[in-house]
């Protein structure tokens, strides 16, 4: 699996050199640089803000101090975009992040299930959002089609997931204590009884609704971010082109989760929509760019702080 996630990142790494290659290396750093560093401290604010109701969708799910999901949620964000050879080592982090703060094993690991459940099943109505309005805004677009026929295996895939984890069943709960086990190791997660976890998150339909809604606000909210980042960069599009390229650019990210941080996939899905938008590579590609940086700008310090964290526990004795 790891020699797979290096061949990923290896032809991602050479598809944004090509990409690169392709267009004016000179118009791509202006276009980042007119940003400016005010700019930038504000879309790292706009989105650190993003994830504390990310944080706070999470804790919608558990009768819980609403604090430790924060942290985690910015823990699991960090270590997903940052660390380029951990698929899954967000969710472990932000999980492991609960467990230390207080929170059950349990608990932590069925919240986290439950809260990537419903963040994936808001991106799939965002989705359904940018599609109909790439739709209005672009008749006959040959994207529609394959875009219509990918979110309707996602919808299929996260059906399956949520019946999964409310039917229960030997095997299912065999399976769960696996993940559990993955996620939290045999020490931290032993008999934490996921299964049953689960189905008592799934009991409280308020709850989840809460969640799913947070997730939905926050999708449309990241689009809004792309918009005003475009904006920033003097590469204007309008409102609902934006939303559609953001929330394309995130079904593609989620359908090519094996890719590390989706390398090469973003960049080149920025050209592409951008291009239906009258939007030039370079300002495709300078959006990617500001993406990233915006990613390791947060998500950096944050992994320091968790060093520091777990050093100084394993120092007690």
């Amino acid at each position: 699996m790891k020699r797979l996630a290096v061949l990923l990142l290896a032809a991602g790494v050479a598809l944004v050199v090509v990409l690169i290659a392709g267009a004016e290396g000179g118009d791509i750093l202006r276009a980042f640089a007119s940003l400016g560093l005010a700019g930038f401290f504000g879309v790292l604010l706009l989105h650190g803000g993003m994830i504390a109701l990310m944080g706070l969708s999470w804790s919608a799910l558990a009768d819980r101090p609403r604090v430790p999901y924060l942290a985690a949620r910015l823990l699991r964000d960090s270590a997903a975009e940052v660390l380029p050879l951990s698929q899954i080592g967000g969710f472990v982090l932000g999980a492991r992040a609960l467990v230390l703060s207080g929170i059950s094993a349990s608990v932590a690991a069925a919240t986290t299930v439950v809260d990537v459940t419903a963040e994936l099943a808001a991106q799939l109505a965002y989705t359904v959002l940018g599609v109909s309005l790439l739709a209005w805004l672009r008749p006959g677009s040959a994207l529609t089609t394959p875009a219509l026929a990918a979110l309707g295996a996602m919808a299929v895939l996260a059906a399956l997931f949520t019946a999964a984890q409310r039917g229960g069943g030997v095997w299912i709960d065999r399976a769960l204590e696996r993940v559990a086990r993955a996620m939290l190791g045999p020490r931290e997660s032993g008999g934490a009884g996921l299964g049953a976890a689960l189905r008592q998150v799934h009991a409280h339909p308020g709850r989840l609704a809460a969640a799913f809604g947070l997730h939905l606000l926050c999708w449309v909210l990241v689009g809004c971010e792309t918009w005003i980042i475009l904006r920033l960069i003097a590469a204007p599009v309008g409102l609902a082109a934006a939303l559609v390229i953001d929330s394309l650019i995130s079904g593609l990210r989620s359908m090519a989760f094996m890719v590390p941080q989706a390398l090469g996939v973003q960049e080149g899905g920025y050209i592409m929509l951008g291009t239906l938008f009258g939007l030039a590579p370079e300002a495709a590609l300078a959006l990617s760019l500001v993406r990233r940086a915006r990613d390791v700008a947060i998500g950096i310090p944050a992994l320091l702080a968790w060093q520091v964290v777990e050093a100084r526990r394993s120092a007690r004795p």
